[in-house]
């Protein structure tokens, strides 16, 4: 992975930290992620619009397929992402998540856009995804889960940390093949994959709407932050899929859970600080020999 492409990852796992924490502290469900959908939507209409005027004309089914797609698996993600917030806690839910996911999303990269990985790439995967099962709390995760008070949010956390990242594989897989193989624009697969899942999210949220109100008026400042930053953290990433090979990108983003560690631990007051800062630096020793890789 070239020095560009590892600035980009870094600044999105910044971006991306952020507004996870901002999405816990919302406490959302599914109306949360209706509203980030269409903030985005309306945020980044100039620039989306502007990329899309030349460019989807000339689209086909493959295209369209691809973004359906996307944003199918992308809403699913948001939803088992957010249930997971609501009954577990930050450092448990997001680590999983983000350790399962660039584990299946290198495996895929692999078997489906025939990328091979170098020594230097398996001890930086390896190292990653052990720098984030101790900034989950290494062996403490399991004391927990033996205590009786604490062992069913551990093991929630746990169960839908890991459908979380088995959705994060699947669309960095989709959109990984989308950028890189089809060549849709980085811009494009994110702003169309946001408005593509308006319409699938519209007949629930009908449903409840004095629910949405009610979300709306707690939560709208959260979900326009999500909606300021996500897309470009997002981006970023995709723009270092097209410079660098998908099984290096995916796990080094996971730096993300060194700057959600660091922000999660002061906004909301959650502890384990010796094992997070351990695993924050055996995570940079792995960014490094991906780098290197």
């Amino acid at each position: 992975m070239s020095w560009f492409a590892l600035a980009l990852v870094l600044v999105a796992a910044l971006l991306h930290a952020a507004w996870n924490v901002a999405a816990k502290k919302a406490g959302g469900n599914h109306h949360f992620v209706l509203m980030g959908a269409v903030l985005i939507v309306l945020l980044w209409a100039p620039l989306g619009l502007w990329v899309a005027w030349e460019a989807v004309p000339r689209w086909g089914a493959t295209e369209w397929g691809l973004i359906v797609a996307s944003a199918l698996v992308h809403l699913v993600y948001f939803n088992v992402l957010l249930k997971g917030y609501r009954v577990s806690d930050l450092t448990v839910v997001y680590p999983v998540a983000r350790g399962t996911g660039p584990l299946l999303s290198s495996v895929g990269a692999m078997l489906l856009l025939a990328e091979t990985p170098s020594l230097w790439s398996l001890v930086g995967l390896a190292m990653v995804v052990g720098g984030i099962w101790l900034i989950a709390g290494g062996l403490a995760l399991w004391q927990k889960a033996h205590d009786p008070a604490q062992r069913a949010r551990v093991m929630a956390g746990l169960g839908w940390g890991g459908l979380t990242g088995v959705m994060i594989a699947g669309y960095t897989l989709i959109d990984g093949y989308a950028v890189k193989v089809v060549l849709i624009s980085p811009i494009l697969v994110d702003y169309l994959g946001n408005a593509a899942r308006i319409p699938f999210m519209l007949p629930s949220v009908w449903r409840d709407r004095a629910g949405f109100v009610a979300a709306w008026r707690a939560q709208w400042r959260y979900a326009l932050l999500m909606a300021a930053i996500s897309p470009l953290a997002y981006v970023l990433v995709l723009y270092a899929i097209q410079l660098a090979p998908l099984s290096h990108v995916a796990p080094a983003r996971e730096v993300s859970m060194l700057f959600a560690a660091l922000i999660g631990g002061r906004l909301l007051g959650e502890a384990d600080r010796g094992a997070r800062l351990a695993g924050a630096a055996l995570m940079a020793a792995g960014v490094v020999a991906l780098a290197a890789g």
